[in-house]
């Protein structure tokens, strides 16, 4: 089955809501991978070294999971427009401010109030898309992901085109698409029914007691921490001007795109889910073996390579975080979140690190490492993992016009 057109409605016939907020998840996934092609030089441009420019992933990522405890907290009072508004409103002022540091220190703060936004945004977008997609949830994450991967795509190449004039410009850009984004909510998106029950900062985090949900949680932070060395290192190892390397992580993001979207589902309903999450794994692991320890032209074709494998990994991991618990949806996801942005904080700071200890391979060694951990977590608790379909494949068949995942 063609995933595009995934059970009683396509992905592609949404309503306006569903498309603003989708068009703008794109433009606040971009701003993950938008600084990558401009790291060298924001570290010239701001006389740093290039551990404390990675303190740009870290800040943003650092703030954006400790702000998922606070997502549940917020939607379920003000609602789910007036969260993604709010969210909105913190990118595009400290994506703004951004582009006007002095220092990097002043980055890295910015970052953080970005990341705070990013946090607020995000979360609740996945949600209000699931709640208002036609075709039902397998739809809306389908939709969800290919907003991901499209922004994981146009990020580099946003950033790349902009850097080229001057390292300041793609944060104003981004501030500039953000308000775009925020005037299509405040037009085309109505305010979202508020939850029966108002959610605690703590109901993430007891979410995180059922075994099938902290299992997705740890094996994703091992993941995310292999995935964000890739995106947030190895622009120092490739040592490219702007345009080359935006044009290679535009090359790897269109990759995600395809087989987060396309591949990934197909995979899943011929082998299952835990099948295909622990081969990608193992894959990604020997790819960023290859990436630290080959040539140049290698190391740009496994950078390139490994999009294919985090696209297959972003679908499963999102399926499982959503279904795999008996948890609210959005309390599941902030629980999820939570616990694998730690990571994505922490491999920006270490890798630069571990490579001033050690040498410029160590750091893909343990990227290997934790892909592999992620795996090991995927076999051991696997019991854990199947609960909402067997191994979680997602063999699409309808119910009353509306797409389930069938038993």
């Amino acid at each position: 089955m063609d995933p595009l057109d995934a059970g009683a409605g396509s992905i592609l016939r949404q309503p306006k809501a569903v498309w603003a907020t989708a068009g703008a998840s794109v433009v606040a996934f971009m701003g993950i991978g938008l600084v990558d092609p401009i790291l060298p030089s924001i570290a010239q441009g701001l006389h740093a070294t290039p551990s404390q420019v990675s303190l740009l992933f870290t800040s943003y990522f650092l703030i954006t999971a400790v702000a998922m405890l606070l997502t549940g907290f917020v939607s379920s009072r003000i609602g789910g427009k007036k969260t993604l508004l709010l969210g909105l409103a913190f990118v595009i002022v400290f994506a703004g401010l951004a582009g006007t540091s002095d220092t990097v220190g002043q980055l890295v703060g910015f970052r953080a109030g970005w990341g705070l936004g990013n946090a607020l945004f995000v979360s609740t977008a996945l949600a209000v898309i699931v709640g208002a997609a036609a075709g039902g949830s397998a739809a809306a994450i389908l939709l969800y992901e290919s907003a991901l991967g499209l922004g994981m795509a146009c990020g580099p190449l946003l950033g790349a085109v902009l850097g080229n004039i001057s390292w300041r410009y793609p944060f104003f850009g981004t501030a500039t698409l953000m308000a775009i984004g925020f005037l299509c909510i405040t037009v085309f998106l109505k305010e979202q029914p508020k939850p029966a029950r108002k959610t605690s900062i703590l109901d993430p985090l007891k979410a995180l007691g059922h075994g099938g949900l902290a299992s997705a949680a740890v094996s994703a932070f091992f993941y995310n921490y292999t995935f964000f060395t890739v995106l947030a290192f190895t622009p120092f190892v490739l040592n490219m001007t702007p345009y080359r390397s935006g044009a290679v992580f535009f090359a790897w993001g269109v990759l995600l795109a395809v087989f987060s979207v396309v591949v990934a589902p197909r995979m899943q309903e011929r082998f299952g889910s835990l099948k295909v999450l622990g081969g990608s794994l193992v894959l990604l692991a020997a790819d960023v073996l290859v990436l630290g320890y080959g040539s140049h032209t290698a190391a740009i074709v496994c950078t390139i390579l490994s999009g294919a494998f985090i696209g297959v990994n972003n679908t499963v991991y999102t399926e499982l975080a959503l279904g795999v618990s008996d948890a609210p949806r959005p309390v599941a996801s902030a629980g999820y979140n939570f616990v694998r942005w730690f990571a994505a904080a922490a491999a920006p700071y270490f890798a630069p690190k571990i490579e001033e200890w050690t040498d410029i391979h160590i750091p893909f060694v343990v990227a290997a490492a934790t892909a592999l951990l992620g795996a090991v977590v995927v076999a051991v608790r696997r019991r854990s993992l199947v609960h909402e379909a067997e191994e979680l494949a997602p063999r699409h068949a309808t119910e009353d016009g509306v797409t389930v995942f069938a038993n």
